[in-house]
């Protein structure tokens, strides 16, 4: 077989040409071809005896074949494609998938809005009513079953929840929802009975009131503080008359005035 010369000044330029992808997957194939070569070497491992000597048959060289991206690969032998091909490998187990069982219907789903959320098994259907299953704010749960953040996110284990855009309030950050019936029982959790959280809101709306009515009576106290001084400054200085209308007394040929506040009478003559 006769060797074509090769312009190496053609090979860099087509080289330069190539992009990034076709010299990695170039690359790959090189290292592909060197690891089928290592592993026909380790099962085929030359030996020190020379062709014939043994009257062993003597092997043809394998044929070269050109891929086209810059590197050759060895044909594979007959053989070794056959022995390839009956490799057969065990099938893996076939995993069943089991279904979920409605705590509210007790029928079987497969997933729901309230299972991937809260790990509920709750369909979707019964999620409908909003009675049974429904979600919170943290403000509310928190108001309602006199719970602190601690009981939400620190108590283990944390209780779940999503996020929402709030509906009312657009500019406001994001809200917490929690499902309720767990939120009822880390209340129960915390507080011990049902009894108790009535008791401690009984507790609290009662301390309110006391507070409103300490408010009530020091601002009504301070009005009758004020009310009080200015009469006091009002008694500590002179009296000065305020004067009504002047009188004229025809026979006396003379004028008069009384005062508004304590009565006093004044009388003069007009020249």
């Amino acid at each position: 077989m006769d060797e074509q010369p090769v312009d190496h000044g053609d090979a860099e330029e087509s080289v330069q040409k190539l992009s990034d992808s076709q010299r990695a997957r170039i690359e790959r194939n090189r290292q592909r071809a060197l690891m089928l070569k290592q592993t026909r070497l380790s099962t085929r491992p030359y030996t020190t005896e020379k062709p014939g000597s043994s009257g062993e048959k003597v092997k043809a060289p394998a044929k070269i074949i050109d891929t086209g991206a810059g590197f050759f690969l060895e044909e594979e032998e007959e053989g070794e494609q056959k022995t390839r091909a009956k490799v057969k490998h065990q099938l893996g187990p076939v995993i069943g998938v089991e279904n979920l069982l409605c705590d509210g219907c007790e029928k079987e789903f497969m997933d729901s809005f309230l299972h991937t959320n809260f790990d509920v098994s709750i369909c979707d259907k019964c999620k409908e009513s909003e009675d049974d299953n429904p979600l919170i704010t943290k403000t509310d749960a928190k108001n309602k079953y006199l719970l602190k953040d601690a009981d939400f996110d620190r108590r283990e284990p944390p209780l779940k929840f999503i996020v929402r855009k709030n509906p009312r309030h657009n500019t406001w950050g994001d809200m917490k929802l929690f499902y309720e019936p767990q939120v009822y029982e880390r209340a129960i959790e915390v507080w011990g009975s049902e009894e108790s959280i009535e008791e401690a809101h009984e507790k609290r709306a009662e301390n309110r009131e006391k507070t409103k009515q300490k408010k009530f009576d020091k601002k009504v106290k301070e009005l009758r503080h004020a009310v009080r001084s200015s009469l006091v400054k009002k008694d500590r200085g002179p009296h000065v008359h305020e004067f009504g209308e002047e009188v004229y007394d025809e026979a006396e040929d003379e004028y008069s005035k009384a005062c508004t506040t304590c009565g006093h009478v004044s009388t003069y003559e007009k020249m």
